[in-house]
């Protein structure tokens, strides 16, 4: 398996670690998932999330191949700033979700899903055009995300920059704990605020353990996989592999804001996302939280209440802060309405839930 650089930092302090997308990562630490969701939601933890790939894409023609690959409006994005963003795959599915960063002038960096490297970096030579240089430069970039209320406090101790002043998707570059060059972003998968820093793997020790003492005051602590993976299900949030895939449209996964087909964009699947916005789809996703004592799970079916089945569930967990069974998941059209009584059948029984709109935190 891949290492991170600081993997032996999660060994050392007792993590259960798992391969995940070729990795040796920690999937939680001796105090357990629940314990480090709730630092993040009311203090700061630590994700190490270097296993996450960055391509460099540049040249005169960076913008035109960006517009043509990427759901969102490249033209719209400043020098600064970030962007929520899918590869459509030409077939109505989704190759990758992903952070798009304008760095500089016909520059960009892709922020891409771990597991989808090999195939993301395929989908982009594929269809590469004249004018254009790509890079992959996943092992060459580390990333931690540094995320909760407490997230700035600690991390102003260590750089220059006013990071009060980093609006939401947007990023500066400069020091950071005596390293300079470092990417500093305010793009969090938590909900629950704070940054992603970007830097040269070397630099990972020092940047760590800087950061873990400049925390002590707030009780920082490290976390997870698992406390990531219930974080952003809290928020309502995709995973690619769960509510989105190769088979699954943008607008049928709610993603219809990042889908932005303007004339003169050459959107793959372009014309295919006005159709399903005019004409509709086969089926939503939905936000549902059980009215009964229960842990919906990923493959779960989704029926009426009636025995006739009506979706599947995506995913799903026990809400470390609201305290019930929440998930998100696919229904058809006619049963997406808030407040729609839905079931979610459970070792062949029905248990109650109902149609919400997420974010199911509740603080």
């Amino acid at each position: 398996m891949k290492t991170t650089p600081f993997t032996d930092k999660h060994i050392a302090l007792g993590a259960k670690m798992h391969e995940f997308a070729g990795y040796n990562m920690p999937i939680e630490y001796p105090t357990g998932i629940n314990t480090e969701h709730l630092a993040v939601c009311h203090s700061v933890g630590v994700f190490d999330v270097s296993h996450m790939g960055e391509f460099w894409v540049k040249g005169t023609n960076a913008t035109q191949f960006m517009q043509r690959i990427c759901s969102n409006d490249i033209a719209s994005l400043a020098v600064g700033r970030a962007q929520y963003n899918c590869f459509p795959n030409g077939k109505g599915g989704i190759v990758d979700d992903l952070i798009v960063y304008h760095y500089e002038d016909n520059k960009y960096m892709l922020v891409v899903n771990a597991a989808n490297i090999d195939k993301d970096w395929a989908w982009v030579n594929a269809n590469k055009i004249e004018g254009v240089e790509i890079e992959n430069a996943s092992d060459n970039i580390a990333q931690l995300a540094i995320q909760g209320p407490k997230a700035t406090e600690v991390l102003q101790k260590l750089t220059p920059i006013k990071l009060s002043d980093i609006p939401y998707y947007a990023f500066e570059v400069g020091e950071f704990a005596g390293v300079k060059d470092v990417i500093i972003s305010n793009t969090g998968y938590t909900g629950a605020g704070g940054f992603e820093l970007y830097f040269y793997p070397q630099h990972g020790q020092k940047i760590w353990d800087a950061i873990f003492e400049a925390g002590k005051e707030f009780d920082i602590k490290p976390i997870g996989l698992g406390a990531r993976d219930t974080l952003r299900l809290e928020m309502g949030f995709c995973l690619y592999g769960h509510e989105i895939d190769d088979t699954t449209s943008p607008i049928e996964a709610g993603l219809g804001w990042i889908t932005k087909p303007a004339e003169g964009k050459n959107l793959i699947d372009g014309d295919l996302y006005v159709s399903q916005r005019k004409n509709g789809v086969s089926r939503k996703l939905i936000g549902f939280e059980m009215k009964e004592k229960a842990i919906p799970r990923q493959g779960y079916e989704l029926t009426d209440g009636k025995g006739n089945i009506i979706g599947v569930v995506t995913s799903g967990c026990m809400s470390p802060t609201a305290k019930v069974g929440v998930g998100l998941g696919y229904v058809k059209p006619e049963f997406n309405k808030v407040g729609t009584e839905i079931a979610v059948l459970i070792r062949n029984k029905e248990v109650k839930a109902e149609v919400v709109k997420p974010p199911f935190r509740k603080m």
